[in-house]
C-alpha cells in the first residue's frame, strides 16, 4: 500500500529521526503543522523530519453519514467502543505501517521513528504503535483511547517489539468528548498488559491541546529520539 498524502516538514540538518503525527476526526495534517513550525523557530529537533498524514474522506455515522476526513467510522459519541469500525481501524493501521516502512526504506532505523496523534489520530497511533512489527522510538496519544481492546493480544506480533517502548498520553481533565475516564482506562489496560505508560491530565482542558501538554510532548520526544549530531552510528 502506498503511503497516504501527507504534509512533510523536512529535517534542517542531517535527517536522523522521524515523527509521524496524526490528526483527529474532520481535521487534516495542516491542523498540526504549527507544532513543527514552532519547534523550528526555536531551533528544536533540527535532525527530525515531521510527517503529518491526511486521513481519507470516509462516511462518518455521527456526521449523518456524510464524508469527512477520518481514520475510521464512529457510530456514537456516547461510547466510542460501541460498534467499532474494525475494518476501518485495520485499514488505517496499514496506512501507518506504510508510513513507517517508507521512513525505514529511506534509511531511518525504526527506533528513531515516533508515532503519535490527537483524538482519532492518537487512538490510531497507540493501536498501530503497540501492534507494529518494528521496535519504534516512541508512541504518544493525546485526548484518545484504546481501540479494539478485546483483540489487542491476538493482533500483537509474536515478539511484541514495543513492549518496552514508553508510551506518553496526555488528556484534558474536562474533555467532554473523549472522557478522562476513557484515557485512564486505556492507561490501566496498557499497564496491566506490561507496557510503561505516562498519563498526564491537564486541568480545565477540554478536547484540545494546550502549551503545557505540548511542552510535555517536547520532553518526551527529546527522551525518545535524542539528537545524535555527527555520529555515524545510529
Amino acid at each position: 500500500m502506498p503511503p497516504p498524502s501527507a504534509l512533510v516538514v523536512p529535517a534542517v540538518t542531517k535527517h536522523t529521526a522521524t515523527v509521524i503525527m496524526a490528526h483527529g476526526l474532520g481535521d487534516t495534517g495542516a491542523g498540526w503543522v504549527s507544532l513543527a513550525e514552532n519547534w523550528r523557530r526555536r531551533q528544536k529537533f533540527q535532525e527530525v523530519k515531521f510527517v503529518f498524514p491526511n486521513a481519507p474522506q470516509i462516511p462518518i455515522t455521527v456526521n449523518f453519514g456524510m464524508q469527512m476526513p477520518g481514520w475510521y467510522d464512529i457510530t456514537s459519541f456516547n461510547d466510542l467502543q460501541v460498534g467499532e469500525d474494525e475494518a476501518g481501524i485495520l485499514k488505517s493501521r496499514d496506512i501507518f505501517q506504510a508510513l513507517i516502512k517508507s521512513e525505514m526504506d529511506s534509511g531511518i532505523p525504526s527506533n528513531r521513528i515516533v508515532l503519535g496523534g490527537f483524538s482519532q489520530g492518537g487512538a490510531m497511533s497507540i493501536f498501530s504503535g503497540i501492534t507494529a512489527p518494528q521496535k519504534l522510538g516512541g508512541i504518544f496519544g493525546l485526548s484518545c483511547y484504546l481501540l479494539l481492546p478485546n483483540k489487542i493480544k491476538e493482533l500483537l506480533p509474536k515478539d511484541n517489539p514495543n513492549k518496552d517502548t514508553p508510551i506518553f498520553m496526555g488528556h484534558g481533565d474536562s474533555d467532554p468528548l473523549v472522557l478522562p475516564a476513557w484515557g485512564q482506562k486505556t492507561a490501566d489496560v496498557l499497564k496491566s498488559g506490561g507496557w510503561t505508560v505516562n498519563l498526564k491530565f491537564y486541568g480545565g482542558l477540554q478536547h484540545s491541546a494546550d502549551p503545557t501538554e505540548i511542552d510535555d510532548v517536547e520532553k518526551y520526544l527529546n527522551e525518545s529520539i535524542p539528537p545524535i549530531g555527527d555520529k555515524e552510528s545510529l
